[in-house]
């Protein structure tokens, strides 16, 4: 196989952050540095790093900040050894946000979650405040925005999924607040003129975290596999870190809209079987599919950047294997079957 699953974790981070041709290509074009702004989650460290491996391709001399509170244990000196430059900040902090250094290219990744239920007003501070703040720091930077696909109504279990065109309809505090993050960057792009594109994702996937993962480990651990959400859209991380950096390519005034995600229509019940079959282990299942599921339609990104490098089978496949050989997870379930918009 000339792509293998990644043997251990430091062959995981480097996979998960080398750089595709075209990003590189990319950021060989843009001027200055990038500063990407909440970079301490599941996803900005190998963002950060993929973004720092194609900068040193390219030899422009532009570096890398990532910016973030960085409470997790080792992310911030992992990010420094591979030549990003990290400040540890709170963002809510004007003070903290002002003395941030400019950058023309900017990735906001920031916001809250998981227990935005639980904490309401601080997730509408995080998800809708900060985007208010940041876009006032930098009016001017190329903006690629994280948004989520939570925006979407549910839609036929059938179908392809909402596109950029259909209506939006959250449920809940975090999808409402993640729509009004949209709402504060769309105002900013159309009246001071700010290049923003903004990625409704919907499901990225490390081989220690996604939707995959928390199916195949219920196969693996005999726990009951919920139908209720019956499918599901999902990609590779690193297609979706690298469809982020290539988007600050198509950032514009108005902001651009692209879903970011994988093109197949996942059914929960064919993947447990699969991971079943697999995996040794009969799955078991619990509930039954609803008519309706939260589905994205990403044929706009698909248009702009091609298929996703690691295909659904191969992404399975390399999920499965991580387990078999007892690969770290990192014990933070999706939640991916929540129909109630409560996280």
């Amino acid at each position: 196989m000339s792509d293998p699953c990644p043997a251990d974790e430091p062959g995981l981070e480097a996979r998960l952050s080398r750089p595709p041709a075209e990003v590189i290509e990319v950021l060989r074009h843009l001027p200055g540095d990038l500063l990407v702004l909440g970079a301490g989650g599941k996803m900005g460290p190998s963002l950060a790093r993929m973004a720092q491996r194609a900068l040193d391709e390219v030899s422009a001399g532009h570096r890398v900040t990532a910016v973030s509170r960085f409470s997790g244990p080792g992310v911030r000196a992992a990010l420094e050894a591979h030549g990003v430059r990290t400040i540890a900040a709170d963002l809510l902090d004007p003070a903290a946000l002002a003395a941030l250094p400019d950058a023309p290219n900017v990735v906001y990744m920031a916001g809250q979650k998981f227990g935005s239920d639980a904490d309401v007003a601080g997730t509408w501070a995080l998800n809708a405040e900060l985007p208010a703040l940041a876009v006032s720091r930098f009016p001017a930077s190329r903006t690629v925005v994280f948004s989520t696909g939570n925006v979407y109504p549910f839609s036929a279990a059938t179908g392809r999924g909402p596109s950029e065109e259909d209506p939006v309809g959250p449920v809940g505090a975090y999808a409402e607040s993640c729509l009004e993050r949209e709402r504060i960057f769309q105002h900013a792009s159309r009246t001071r003129g700010t290049p923003v594109a903004i990625l409704r994702l919907n499901y990225a996937v490390d081989l220690r975290y996604g939707v995959l993962v928390d199916i195949a480990r219920r196969v693996r651990t005999g726990t009951p596999v919920p139908l209720a959400m019956g499918f599901a859209n999902v990609i590779w991380q690193g297609d979706a870190n690298a469809r982020a950096l290539r988007s600050l390519a198509f950032t514009t005034s108005p902001a651009t809209i692209l879903n970011l995600t994988g093109p197949e229509r996942l059914s929960v019940r064919e993947a447990a079987e699969w991971f079943g079959r697999r995996l040794g282990r009969a799955p078991v299942f619990e509930g039954t599919e609803a008519p309706d599921a939260l589905l994205s339609d990403a044929s706009r990104a698909a248009r702009l950047f091609g298929p996703p490098e690691i295909g659904l089978e191969r992404l399975m496949g390399w999920v499965a294997s991580w387990q078999e050989q007892g690969g770290r997870l990192l014990e933070k379930p999706t939640r991916f079957e929540t129909r109630d918009g409560r996280f």
